[in-house]
């Protein structure tokens, strides 16, 4: 069950975020449990700040190394283009990857991409030789130009950060998926039940990026392994083939003219 970004191959499709656990080894449980093989990691307020960060980062990146897993530092709080391309260069040297999860938010409520200052910062991160993985709304046009632009994946929202919705528009994530048959498309943010993740998994998505749902439930450990069986189910069913939904009962047993 591999999934792939550029031309990494990682053995999960499960991509966890670090933010908001109750302890440091509460996080590192749940990591583990999760099985992921991508940690993001928002170093702007530590960046920016220095204040401490309670030992987290050094947790997430020792579970990360016995794991196996790659850190993804993403540039979360960022408003500008300028910002984040900053950013994620300060993230490059100190963590050592040229990953980077792109964020820009145009929208203090619904914490919703800025489509124009991301496609700006993904063409500069681009041509800086980075992996760029943008968080991006659903439309099409603008995951085209984010393709075109050097993105090794496009990784739309399922509903806004945080809100536990699941797949609030399933037609535009349809569209993605039937436009872009090749490239890497991860659901990212918004989801709040293992279900959901099965559901983004069903539609054909290579890969499901969460973190509040985790990190804010009552049993955080429990919850990464009921995510990370609803993400393996869903892309089982998936490649399996799902029957196509009907208005009209089908007989699973065929019933014979006995009158003839």
């Amino acid at each position: 069950m591999s999934l792939s970004i550029g031309p990494v191959r990682l053995s999960s499709r499960f991509l966890l975020g670090t933010a908001g656990y109750p302890s440091p080894e509460t996080l590192r449980q749940a990591i583990q449990a999760s099985g992921a093989q991508v940690l993001t990691l928002g170093l702007k307020r530590t960046l920016g700040t220095g204040s401490p960060d309670n030992g987290f980062v050094q947790i997430i990146r020792r579970t990360a190394e016995a794991q196996g897993a790659r850190l993804l530092p993403n540039t979360a709080g960022c408003r500008t283009a300028q910002e984040a391309v900053q950013l994620a260069l300060m993230a490059r040297e100190l963590l050592e990857t040229d990953w980077i999860k792109l964020e820009v938010v145009g929208d203090e409520q619904l914490l919703a991409p800025d489509p124009f200052e991301l496609l700006s910062a993904a063409r500069e991160l681009s041509a800086l030789g980075f992996t760029v993985l943008p968080y991006c709304t659903d439309d099409l046009v603008l995951g085209q130009r984010l393709l075109e632009a050097g993105c090794a994946a496009l990784m739309p929202w399922g509903a806004p950060i945080g809100s536990g919705q699941g797949l609030l528009n399933p037609f535009a994530l349809r569209a993605l998926r039937a436009r872009f048959p090749q490239a890497t498309l991860i659901v990212d943010a918004g989801l709040g039940a293992p279900s959901q993740a099965a559901q983004a998994m069903e539609l054909g998505f290579d890969g499901v990026l969460l973190n509040s749902a985790v990190a804010q439930a009552a049993d955080p450990v429990r919850m990464a392994t009921a995510f990370a069986a609803a993400i393996e189910a869903g892309r089982q069913g998936f490649e399996a083939g799902l029957i196509a939904p009907q208005d009209l009962a089908i007989p699973s047993t065929p019933v014979w003219d006995r009158a003839a």
